[in-house]
């Protein structure tokens, strides 16, 4: 059966989301040319005139995966709720619980990423944004009076640190962690960076959250 023929920005994103399944397959060392043309049944020609060497096909992987990534948080966060089930909804996506990208390609990424210039400012650009991102809602809360938070950047620095360490820990040590108290730990660490009880998390929307002093 002869293949429909792609504009050049569909076949891009066909060779890109190929690459991402081969990535999370096999890993960024192992992962070849061939890998994603065989998966795709086409050429390694065709996947070189779009990406001229391995390392642009998996920068460009990783932006792809990122820009997506960074496009449903943004419409998590851009909803018509309180700051405060906008940052619950986030986390609770971004979480090793959730349904956030495919942690096992991220972590891939951030090993190859302390030897290789491009793809580490991919993840950086990534993990900049998705603070940002973070911090901004925050501080929106804060000026609504939803929750007393004293410093939103550092608050979402630690919110992401322990994200990412939980994902590692459930990631390469299945088991070491339940999704349970994953889950837990994760609505504690919020419910503490914004100063309001646990409970608040799942308070029906109808008024602003009471500050609570740290």
């Amino acid at each position: 059966m002869a293949r429909v023929r792609l504009s050049v920005a569909e076949r891009r994103e066909e060779l890109l989301r190929a690459a991402i399944g081969q990535i999370e397959a096999r890993g960024v060392a192992a992962v070849r040319i061939a890998d994603v043309a065989s998966a795709l049944g086409v050429s390694n020609a065709l996947v070189l005139y779009h990406f001229s060497t391995k390392e642009k096909l998996v920068a460009a992987a990783f932006t792809y995966a990122a820009e997506d990534d960074l496009a449903h948080l943004r419409k998590l966060l851009g909803r018509r709720t309180t700051a405060l089930r906008r940052l619950r909804a986030a986390v609770r996506w971004y979480a090793p619980t959730g349904q956030a990208k495919g942690w096992r390609l991220w972590i891939e990424g951030w090993a190859v990423a302390l030897r290789e210039p491009v793809l580490r400012d991919v993840t950086r650009d990534l993990d900049r944004q998705w603070k940002a991102a973070i911090a901004e809602v925050i501080e929106e809360g804060v000026a609504a009076g939803e929750f007393p938070c004293p410093d939103p950047a550092m608050a979402a620095l630690r919110l992401t640190a322990l994200l990412d360490g939980l994902a590692v820990q459930m990631t390469a040590y299945p088991g070491a962690v339940s999704r349970a108290r994953t889950q837990e730990w994760v609505d504690e660490a919020l419910a503490r960076e914004l100063g309001v009880p646990r409970e608040a998390l799942t308070a029906t929307p109808t008024a602003a959250v009471p500050a609570t002093s740290r």
